[in-house]
């Protein structure tokens, strides 16, 4: 085991990296890297790259984000028994520090290695470091698989959901208040979509081993317009997630499928998709991430949120989520990683580039 492992992590949750202030974990990221004679680094902004070039016959790319969410109360560590505390400790600050350690420790890795450590994952997509790479140094991302460093419990999970965000609006006619029957109300005629949408129940697919589940729900609601009108217009955006076996124009269509008996053509209602990531297959029958499988010695899980696993697919990498954490403390001011959970993602990802 890494004796600096659990101190390392510590370290880089004492860095402030909230989204699109980076800088100084990216420092810390290169220092680490830029002394060992094995390793070839780069540095694009604040994305920090690293790799071998030992000419194995596959490469692998161990990636991470440097950004956290904004800070809750717990910006700085705390290390109570074998449980370190802090923002960033479980997503994704434990996984960057098991990567960064790996490739420290196996300078003659049986596959070749690249260190993939991104900015602005937790913000939109279009301040994303990955896109950023993908303009300016496009050679980096090029490998035969990939490996997130989500937190997953030192498990894999498989692939990633896609989503999609869906604008419903209803209409109706104005009138005053005190004399609705002369109008229609746009509000209340929310009330049949939203009885749909709570009442959907999502798929269940099972794609290699690992079964999806799909989600719809109501996320915001917006309508009226003075305390006195029957209003005319009203308007609820649903988020949908839908398993990897479906493209985004098959999700959408099932997830407007749903609402379509509540809506009217002649009032003016409509669906419109206003913002679509495709999910990403499991891709478990490859060679590197089926070894990563067995090394774990766990069967594998679905990932049943979006991932950047969906980037490196796109790309034709196969790619999937590994890394110390619990996902479900992740954003949370309880956030947290154990001693032995780091010591297990790094003891796995040891063995998995070691033989």
């Amino acid at each position: 085991m890494s004796a600096v492992l659990f101190e390392e992590v510590a370290a880089l949750v004492a860095i402030p990296s909230v989204s699109r202030n980076e800088r100084a974990m990216a420092d810390h990221c290169l220092r680490r890297l830029e002394g060992a004679a094995h390793l070839e680094t780069l540095r694009v902004g604040d994305n920090v790259l690293a790799r071998t070039d030992l000419g194995r016959p596959s490469r692998l790319i161990l990636a991470g984000h440097l950004d956290t969410v904004p800070p809750n109360g717990n910006e700085s560590p705390r290390v109570i028994g074998d449980v370190l505390w802090g923002l960033g400790a479980a997503d994704m600050k434990g996984g960057v520090a098991v990567m960064l350690e790996t490739l420290l420790a196996v300078p003659e890795p049986s596959v070749d290695l690249t260190f993939i450590g991104y900015v602005c994952e937790e913000i939109d997509q279009r301040f994303s470091g990955l896109r950023h790479l993908a303009d300016e140094a496009p050679e980096w991302l090029e490998a035969d698989a990939a490996i997130l460093g989500e937190p997953t419990s030192s498990l894999v999970e498989a692939g990633c959901q896609g989503h999609l965000r869906l604008k419903v609006r209803t209409g109706g006619v104005r009138a005053h208040s005190a004399r609705p029957w002369m109008g229609r109300n746009a509000v209340h005629r929310l009330g049949p979509v939203l009885e749909a949408v709570a009442g959907y129940e999502g798929r269940r697919p099972v794609i290699d081993g690992c079964e999806y589940r799909e989600a719809l729900q109501a996320v915001r609601v917006e309508g009226g317009v003075a305390f006195n009108v029957v209003p005319d217009e009203a308007t609820v955006w649903l988020n949908h997630r839908f398993a990897p076996d479906r493209t985004v124009e098959e999700a959408f269509e099932a997830a407007a499928h749903v609402v379509a008996p509540a809506l009217e053509a002649a009032s003016g209602d409509t669906v419109t998709l206003e913002e679509a990531v495709a999910g990403a297959a499991p891709f478990l029958g490859h060679p590197l991430l089926a070894k990563l499988v067995e090394a774990t010695g766990q069967p594998p899980k679905a990932k049943l949120g979006w991932t950047d696993v969906a980037f490196f697919s796109a790309r034709g990498v196969p790619a999937c989520n590994f890394g110390p954490g619990d996902s479900t403390v992740a954003h949370s001011a309880d956030e947290r990683v154990e001693r032995s959970d780091l010591e297990r993602a790094y003891a796995t990802l040891v063995a998995l580039v070691s033989s």
